[in-house]
């Protein structure tokens, strides 16, 4: 994760796409142990510079060793953990793309709570309880259920083809909605008709069940052209207002419009994997839409 140091250098600002549209400036790929010379994993970043200047590369270890790096807290949507702050190497190259200081975080074992009410274990009454509830959370075991690492508000994020279809819809000449600027990690083709993954409470993809919790609310980072790093122009860069006239469905966040569910491995699934072309079953469909509960 990204955070950008504040100007009196005593603390740290959240990067999210929607207001760093730089952010999408920068490109991943996995090394994997098998392919690296000393047999450790890495991560390849690439910014491309697309609006001047020079594409650079930097080479990150998946797994750094945190023995004698600074800790720091970090804090996304009101669920905290502790972070390792990067070498300098690695923060004095990202600051050089942004133009401003910024520190490279790694989370290592450390994980967040999800704090959507209805996936909150009852929590006792007692004192000792409350008291826990209330302090930082430092990546530590919890009165929670459900832990995530920096992803925004569930480990998955599945979108519909159908769906998206729908999108590029209401863009004109033919244009296509690009799914990236809905950032999924699961996009499902088939589905009969758009939207209807709104009532999704469970599918099966193979024999992994994954359970759909709550619609994603979506924010200005659509609008961006990722192809520039800025905020897009003419009807692709409006596609947020456009979509804000039909699909602000779910009552528990009543401005922003829907698209694709937040979602949760399953119980006792165990490590599996998921490839593309698998088959995938809807086994629970609710009756009615989910209510966003997450106070964000």
């Amino acid at each position: 994760m990204i955070v950008e140091i504040v100007k009196d250098g005593d603390g740290y600002k959240n990067m999210a796409v929607c207001n760093y549209p730089k952010m999408t400036q920068f490109l991943t790929d996995i090394v994997p142990p098998e392919d690296h010379g000393n047999g450790k994993g890495s991560i390849m970043v690439e910014y491309i510079a697309s609006t001047g200047g020079q594409s650079t590369t930097l080479e990150i270890p998946l797994q750094p060793d945190t023995d004698e790096l600074e800790t720091l807290q970090i804090t996304m949507h009101k669920s905290s953990t502790k972070a390792f702050k990067m070498p300098a190497e690695y923060n004095s190259w990202f600051s050089s793309c942004f133009g401003y200081d910024v520190v490279l975080a790694y989370l290592g074992d450390n994980l967040r709570n999800v704090l959507f009410e209805e996936m909150i274990p009852a929590k006792s009454s007692s004192w000792l309880s409350t008291i826990s509830r209330s302090l930082p959370i430092l990546g530590t075991p919890g009165p929670y259920g459900e832990r995530i690492t920096f992803a925004d508000c569930a480990p998955f994020l599945i979108v519909s083809e159908t769906s998206l279809a729908a999108v590029s819809s209401l863009l004109p000449d033919g244009e296509e909605m690009d799914v990236t600027k809905f950032r999924p990690n699961i996009v499902i083709r088939g589905a009969d008709k758009a939207w209807e993954e709104d009532f999704w409470g469970k599918i099966k993809i193979n024999d992994v069940e994954i359970t759909m919790a709550h619609n994603c609310v979506r924010c200005q980072s659509i609008n961006i052209d990722y192809k520039t790093g800025l905020p897009g122009i003419g009807p692709s860069g409006e596609i947020l207002k456009k979509m804000q006239k039909d699909r602000r469905v779910d009552l528990g966040s009543k401005w922003s419009p829907v698209f694709g569910r937040y979602s949760f491995w399953g119980p006792r699934s165990g490590a599996k994997v998921l490839s593309v072309g698998d088959e995938v079953s809807v086994v629970k469909v609710n009756p009615e839409r989910t209510k966003w509960s997450w106070n964000l």
